[in-house]
């Protein structure tokens, strides 16, 4: 483990470097209606982007986390972003739909990998009760990226053309990866890789399934709706474009906002009490943005209220998972917080092209109330663990008395 001193650099180098694979992953949201237009297909089409550059995250990260564990972990992380790099470079060149298609799939797999091992290196870097800030902190990149990063990607996409915004990226990419070369000490704790039988445990765990299914159900809820976040504002609340730049850019905020909050208040009170919050003020969100959408005045404040809840999950899911893969399976650690990842894409993915197909079938206004009724079912999954979570606990105690 690094000196003390060097913890608070090396964990806000995994910041900077998460704040370029956000930007990447989430500027497509804002320019779904351009690039539609530029490459003369459909909406739902267009956000296909989301969910083939989630599918490869989703495939990514368990299957390379567990084929990378014998390199160390400094090298295996600038090997990401260099990946990384490249992927947005294709996408700045892509002459087709089919091209920028394949460039952000080739992006996804190096993107679920970078968030597997930042989030196991910045628990190792923090004391036990801090963890779950830790990875707030990591994941505060992501957030910083919906403030800034995406906004931004979206003027630029909008008014110099898409590519543009791909061009930016591999900027971003590249500070996030000297700063990372400078900053994360190489002399990180690494664990033994984990052999195929520890490997299965994770996956035959029925404690760490069910955290996955959660994450699934509540990001995709979330998915649903947010992945036609520009075309609901430009389409049903008749923003202009420029209007809605500045919507997601506040929406950002919230959602910083929400990420550590959602941290602080998984470190107070658990994450399956902070999950039941967290998912239930998402799934009242999402209502009341189908309900307001159609006032340009109500559909920008709900969406701000939605911001602080809808990324708030992150810090308590992911640090759920790493404190039962550390009972279930403690020498596989990295393959199930990278199974969490490809969770949580899993959920974008499906969220993404379920959202599609409401849209197609039922129209954009549509998309809100699907997705809450989505997340509900998570608030169900989550409890549901609790009361597992609960019972392992009480046999633990009952043999540890015998």
């Amino acid at each position: 483990m690094a000196g003390k001193k060097t913890m608070p650099l090396a964990l806000w180098a995994l910041t900077i470097s998460a704040f370029a694979v956000g930007t990447t992953e989430f500027v497509i949201v804002g320019l779904l209606p351009t690039i539609a237009r530029d490459l003369g297909v459909s909406l739902p089409s267009a956000g296909l982007l989301v969910s083939l550059y989630a599918l490869g995250v989703t495939i990514g990260a368990p299957v390379l986390t567990a084929l990378t564990g014998k390199l160390p972990r400094k090298t295996l992380l600038l090997s990401l972003l260099m990946l990384f790099a490249a992927g947005n470079l294709m996408a700045a060149f892509a002459p087709s739909y089919l091209a920028l298609v394949g460039a952000r799939f080739v992006t996804g797999l190096a993107h679920g990998v970078f968030f597997a091992i930042a989030s196991t290196i910045a628990t190792n870097l923090v004391p036990k009760e801090k963890e779950s800030s830790a990875i707030a902190l990591v994941f505060l990149g992501l957030t910083v990226a919906l403030v800034t990063g995406v906004p931004l990607g979206t003027w630029i996409g909008q008014n110099f053309g898409w590519h543009s915004t791909f061009y930016g990226v591999v900027f971003l990419a590249l500070v996030g990866l000297g700063s990372s070369a400078l900053l994360v000490p190489s002399n990180l704790a690494s664990d033994a890789p984990p052999s195929l039988r520890q490997q299965a445990q994770v996956l035959t765990s029925p404690r760490l399934l069910l955290v996955y299914l959660i994450t699934a159900v509540g990001y995709g809820g979330n998915f649903i709706a947010f992945t036609y976040l520009a075309p609901m504002l430009t389409e049903v609340t008749k923003l202009s474009e420029g209007s809605v730049s500045l919507v997601i850019l506040l929406y950002g905020v919230s959602v910083a906002i929400g990420n550590i909050l959602g941290g602080k208040l998984a470190d107070r009170i658990g994450p399956v009490a902070a999950l039941t919050v967290v998912f239930g003020g998402l799934a009242a969100s999402l209502v009341l943005l189908g309900l307001g959408l159609t006032s340009p005045w109500a559909a920008i404040a709900v969406t701000l209220f939605w911001g602080g809840f809808a990324f708030g999950n992150v810090p308590p899911l992911q640090s759920y998972v790493v404190q039962i893969a550390r009972e279930v399976a403690p020498e596989a650690t990295d393959v199930a917080s990278g199974m969490n990842i490809g969770a949580f894409n899993l959920g974008i993915a499906f969220g993404a092209w379920g959202g599609g197909h409401v849209v197609e079938q039922m129209g954009l206004q549509a998309a809100p109330f699907v997705g809450a009724a989505i997340v509900a079912g998570g608030i169900l999954l989550v409890r549901w663990s609790g009361s597992l979570e609960a019972k392992a606990v009480s046999k633990r105690l009952a043999l540890e008395s015998v």
